[in-house]
């Protein structure tokens, strides 16, 4: 087989991979609420994810996946030795964090292990500024759109059933949960699988099997069967600290948080933006807890949260760099 073929299908390979490890770790970003409200059992609630994540692949375009493939790093110097160094990067930071159950963002692992193999190899001039403007500005804002419009949601929802009794909200949030729930990872495979699209694209204009960059379809389906397969597989420990550890949620809140983490997924993929599909439910789930007093939080947890957040970029660019110095000299460019 030619040498060039086969490091391309190895890199898609790779990248699917990653696109699986994604879903598998961000399970808990679709499903903790709607456990963790006992809507659906563990089980039902990732083939109720899945399903949406696939679905969201005729839902939305390609916008994130052309910022991520050719608007953050230098298209002219991205190689081969610098795509597999990133993905391998963010594939360990994420087995790393999943390890230790905390909620990190696959996403801003995998730009960071991107750029930190374009930086080892071409140094910083391989950076986009304007693309990374945006990006870092919504590694703040994400969380802070979800903890808002989970605050402001929650507010709405108690005074429109102020009424009624707990019993009768509890019953048809319990409903109406299935639909937020939906919402939210038909919002979080649009997002995130697009992330892997352009690093595919990347392998095959870096291959020169295309000669310009763009998404065919093969490699928008390939991108949301590999995060649905890994949203079905869960990962359970996130899982735990997301539904339970950060604050106590009923269905009307599980709803609340659901709906504005999907509000605020369907605005940044519309603009293209790769936000972090973690920061904004964890803040969304933040803000619904916090209505009801500011220790109803568990802010120690939150803390760990945000610290690994924090680390996720440099971390993951850092790991990146060693494994591009490691591999250069055998890879093909």
């Amino acid at each position: 087989m030619d040498p060039n073929l086969l490091a391309v299908l190895a890199l898609i390979f790779v990248a699917l991979v990653f696109d699986y490890i994604n879903g598998f770790h961000d399970a808990a970003n679709s499903i903790a609420t709607v456990v963790s409200t006992r809507v659906l059992t563990p089980g039902k609630a990732v083939i109720w994810a899945a399903f949406f994540n696939f679905i969201a692949a005729f839902t939305f375009g390609t916008a994130v996946a052309k910022t991520v493939g050719s608007g953050l790093v230098d298209i002219k110097v991205v190689t081969f030795a610098v795509i597999f160094a990133g993905l391998m990067g963010a594939i360990i930071w994420d087995l790393i964090t999943w390890y230790y159950g905390l909620p990190t963002s696959s996403s801003h692992a995998l730009i960071g292990g991107y750029a930190g193999a374009a930086v080892a190899k071409a140094g910083f001039g391989a950076i986009i500024v304007a693309g990374w403007t945006k990006t870092i500005i919504f590694i703040i804002l994400a969380p802070l759109i979800g903890m808002t419009l989970g605050f402001l949601i929650m507010v709405a929802l108690l005074w429109g059933f102020k009424n009624f009794s707990p019993g009768r909200v509890d019953g048809w949030f319990r409903k109406l949960q299935l639909v937020s729930a939906a919402a939210y990872s038909l919002g979080h495979g649009g997002n995130d699988a697009q992330k892997t699209m352009g690093i595919i694209a990347g392998v095959l204009l870096a291959g020169g099997y295309i000669t310009e960059f763009r998404i065919d379809l093969w490699v928008v389906l390939a991108a949301h069967a590999a995060i649905a397969l890994g949203t079905l597989s869960g990962g359970w420990r996130i899982i735990h600290t997301m539904g339970s550890k950060i604050t106590k949620l009923t269905p009307v809140g599980g709803f609340a948080a659901e709906t504005a983490g999907a509000i605020s997924l369907f605005t940044a993929t519309n603009l293209g933006i790769p936000v972090s599909t973690t920061h904004t439910i964890t803040g969304a789930i933040m803000g619904v807890g916090s209505i009801r007093r500011l220790s109803a939080v568990r802010w120690g947890i939150a803390g760990r949260i945000i610290w690994a957040w924090v680390l996720t970029i440099p971390a993951s660019a850092a790991i990146a760099a060693l494994i591009w110095w490691g591999v250069a000299t055998t890879i093909a460019p």
